[in-house]
């Protein structure tokens, strides 16, 4: 009897220890991202050691695929946060109810025009401006000066001379296709339709992704178009990626007001997370300075918190002084509309 209660006991102590042990060890967090995420290893491994944490990093296409997935995995998520969520597709997300509310004490360090979402399900991250970027060289030679309206693109020197990418398929597409309903509207005399269907007849080139137009069709990269969608920080980013070959942009910004796009990337915390302490706590990491610094030269947008140091690099980012004015609101009510009326007068 003895020997038996004395074996139970054991037992007993062994399986507690072994509790304990799994309790000690690292714990998984799995953060669900766009295909755009990047950020330095060693600032990851230093989240994971000072919170005894294993970060798993799933990239899962564009902005729209990752909100989709996690809307299909609604409260048996197969991640614990998010990110990528952006103001195009905010609305969605909040009416789909996939986040925890989580309000970290440095947001106040945010400015309030980056706030994606005062209710604190959505913590901004990053931002951006969309825009269409030009080939200083090539324009030289061709004798062109860089547009000063969107309306010149119509124009027969521009013939031939743009790439865009399609908005159903490219968050940048979709970012110019909203500027451009900002711009000219969607019931004027001429509104944004005839403008596509203008730049349609000028030898308007469409490419289902980024990197396809502007590594391809962009004359910067040995393309034969001098116009490409893409973004403000391009310039300072040929410098980066010369380096030393360019000590100034070869490309520079048309930055027309009501026709570039500021885009805000944020981060939730998924519900149905078995870590919501520690996805709370990446959070914090995300927002605070070290992770910010390390944005620029990453992913090539500008951090939100105001603190937050930008390389010397940067100095060639410009920032638009009156981007598109389009409310989170409108673009979910009017996303698929615009989408739709925008293939069916360029594509077919």
């Amino acid at each position: 009897m003895i020997k038996s209660t004395a074996i139970l006991a054991i037992l007993a102590l062994l399986t507690f220890l072994i509790a304990a042990c799994g309790t000690d060890g690292p714990r998984e967090l799995v953060v669900l991202t766009n295909d755009s995420f990047d950020i330095s290893d060693e600032l990851i491994t230093q989240f994971e050691e000072a919170n005894n944490a294993i970060v798993t990093i799933q990239k899962a296409g564009s902005s729209g695929a990752v909100l989709n997935r996690a809307i299909l995995e609604k409260g048996n998520p197969s991640g614990d946060l998010l990110y990528g969520v952006d103001n195009t597709f905010l609305s969605r997300a909040l009416r789909e109810d996939i986040f925890v509310q989580y309000k970290s004490s440095l947001i106040d360090d945010v400015p309030s025009q980056f706030i994606l979402d005062d209710t604190f399900h959505v913590s901004p991250v990053d931002y951006g401006y969309v825009n269409i970027n030009y080939h200083i060289e090539y324009l030289e030679q061709n004798g062109l000066t860089p547009p000063s309206t969107l309306e010149v693109l119509t124009q027969p020197e521009w013939d031939g001379l743009l790439v865009v990418m399609n908005p159903a398929t490219s968050t940048p597409g979709l970012a110019f296709l909203i500027a451009t309903v900002s711009y000219f509207g969607e019931d004027d005399d001429y509104d944004y339709l005839d403008f596509w269907a203008d730049l349609r007849a000028n030898g308007l080139a469409v490419k289902d992704g980024w990197s396809d137009a502007y590594y391809t069709d962009f004359s910067n990269h040995g393309g034969d178009r001098p116009l490409v969608v893409s973004y403000a920080t391009s310039p300072a980013a040929e410098v980066f990626f010369s380096e030393g070959a360019h000590t100034v942009p070869p490309t520079g910004n048309v930055l027309v007001d009501k026709a570039t796009f500021l885009q805000v990337e944020g981060i939730g915390i998924l519900k149905g997370t078995k870590n919501e302490k520690l996805a709370k706590r990446f959070i914090d990491f995300v927002l605070d300075r070290p992770f910010q610094e390390d944005i620029p030269g990453r992913m090539f947008v500008y951090p939100v918190n105001s603190k937050a140091q930008k390389p010397d690099f940067f100095k060639f980012a410009e920032v638009p002084t009156l981007p598109a004015d389009v409310s989170p609101e409108t673009i979910d009510a009017k996303r698929d509309q615009w989408i739709d009326a925008w293939t069916k007068v360029v594509l077919r």
